[in-house]
């Protein structure tokens, strides 16, 4: 028998759910709006949008022009003053009765970000949860970390697709109860209905948040260079961060910019290969489409025939699919490695990239296949690729210098430590690394010289949630630093310097 979608993620009743949550985020024919000027309106030029998991098409972006989003970015900055103005306690109130609400809808929510971006219902629930439990650590702390300082003003968000909730709104609550009012542009890629759900919980708590959809070219001056805007926090790729960084460069506000970098695993003189076999499939979460992903291998050459076999038997065990399948309407949702890419043309992005190393003389040591039985006949699967695995990558392959961002792994073998330590520093700056190695203490004095923010010695390193800090050196990162205090610093003013990578210094916090 073929499998079923799960009753208890069937899209049209996740949607009629919501509808009866949140009604105020539809027009009357059930298109999304936008979140303008204290209410939802506008619905823009209506954009498809299709779910990376069978093809299914989800709704419409509501997607604004130029002139729009611009009444949104000054209706928002006329909030700021009177926000600002609201006591601490009041602001502390209205994100706890935001929490408390959102609470509510955690399985909701979920539900949502799996048939949106592709995740498997525990990484869906992971992400608003991990949203929720970290905005709570700062209303339960924020006294202490606010202190005298003062909000910026309006705080402009732009993230990528992965993260909607745990990166996206939990720093716009953030941002919030420190006394910004906050505007965010949904991701194109994916998100928009999550994030709507939750953002119009926010604004019926009292939250000066906006909300609003469109295409980068229409939306970015507004939304970057605007004199209504005091701070910008951007998550995306180098390409436009570089872009954004430029135009920055003239102006005289705060900017938080992460963007990607190649996170790099070096082993040398090395032994725990089943301790390596779980970090292989636990690096493997969400097909590798996370910032902090490592995707680069640098191995001491004479372990290269433990590492394969390692390699190989923990990686071909891994499970691909469809996240939403089934046997019978009863079962429990299937624990699958990852699911599809964002969409179509990421896959096939991928497949360019593979293709582009092979031509230029790479080896490849693992293709994986995907298993029929964990999909519907028939159904799309355009968005789907198993794992792949290369080495030897020459430099002139572009894969080399850059993060595939997705389920492809390259792996370089080095005869000596400086080898090591100079192809893990491929991509001039990175938000992780780690070094694997039975001399613990040669690890520690060795990451030093490894340019990444955060480094794990025998184990993989993550953004990390509450008090943890997050940033990146080189290229990986641009302005203020976040997480913990650091973050209620980065959106505030105050007596002290904030601490971040500009173009004329780097200032590191003691502690990484």
């Amino acid at each position: 028998m073929p499998k079923i979608i799960s009753p208890q993620v069937e899209f049209s009743s996740l949607l009629s759910q919501m509808k009866a949550v949140t009604p105020e985020v539809f027009g009357q024919d059930g298109q999304f709006l936008n979140l303008l000027e204290g209410r939802w309106q506008e619905p823009g030029k209506p954009r498809p949008f299709t779910s990376p998991i069978d093809g299914t098409e989800l709704g419409s972006l509501p997607m604004l022009d130029h002139a729009t989003a611009l009444r949104a970015v000054q209706a928002a900055k006329k909030e700021a003053a009177e926000w600002a103005k609201v006591d601490l306690d009041e602001r502390k109130r209205r994100v706890q009765d935001c929490l408390d609400q959102l609470r509510q809808q955690v399985e909701l929510t979920g539900k949502l970000i799996m048939w949106e971006i592709g995740k498997t219902y525990k990484l869906g629930f992971t992400d608003i949860d991990r949203a929720i439990e970290g905005v709570q650590w700062y209303v339960d702390n924020i006294e202490g970390m606010l202190g005298s300082r003062k909000p910026l003003g309006l705080v402009s968000n732009i993230a990528s697709w992965n993260y909607p909730m745990s990166v996206l709104l939990h720093a716009v609550l953030v941002q919030a109860l420190c006394g910004n009012s906050v505007i965010a542009k949904t991701p194109t890629d994916g998100g928009f209905i999550s994030l709507s759900l939750t953002f119009a919980i926010a604004r019926r708590c009292g939250l000066p948040v906006t909300l609003v959809s469109g295409s980068g070219g229409e939306l970015s001056d507004v939304l970057v260079k605007n004199d209504a805007v005091d701070c910008l926090s951007f998550v995306g790729g180098r390409y436009n961060g570089r872009n954004i960084a430029d135009a920055l460069s003239s102006e005289h506000k705060r900017y938080m910019l992460e963007m990607e970098g190649v996170n790099t695993y070096g082993i040398w003189n090395f032994s725990d290969w089943d301790g390596l076999s779980d970090q292989l499939k636990k690096g493997y979460d969400y097909g590798k489409q996370r910032c902090t992903a490592y995707v680069r291998f640098v191995v001491e050459r004479r372990l290269f025939p433990q590492f394969v076999e390692t390699y190989w038997n923990t990686i071909k065990s891994l499970k691909v699919g469809n996240p939403t399948l089934v046997d019978s309407a009863d079962d429990k949702l299937p624990d699958l490695a990852f699911g599809p890419v964002i969409n179509k043309a990421q896959a096939e992005d991928l497949d360019r990239l593979y293709a582009d190393a092979l031509k230029t003389g790479a080896t490849p040591i693992f293709e994986g296949k995907l298993d029929d039985s964990l999909f519907l006949p028939g159904q799309d699967r355009s968005a789907y690729r198993a794992p792949r695995a290369l080495v030897n990558l020459p430099r002139q392959s572009e894969l080399y210098f850059k993060e595939p961002f997705g389920p492809i792994d390259s792996i370089v073998l080095v005869d000596r430590v400086e080898e090591l330590v100079g192809e893990m520093n491929i991509s001039n700056g990175a938000l992780v690394g780690a070094l694997a190695s039975d001399d613990e203490k040669w690890a520690k004095r060795t990451a030093k010289e490894v340019r990444a923010f955060k480094m794990g010695i025998n184990k993989l390193r993550s953004r990390g949630d509450r008090e943890e800090v997050f940033g990146g050196l080189g290229e990986s990162w641009k302005g203020a630093f976040v997480g913990g205090a650091l973050l209620v610093e980065a959106v505030t003013e105050g007596d002290k310097p904030v601490l971040g990578n500009y173009e004329d210094a780097i200032l590191l916090p003691e502690k990484i």
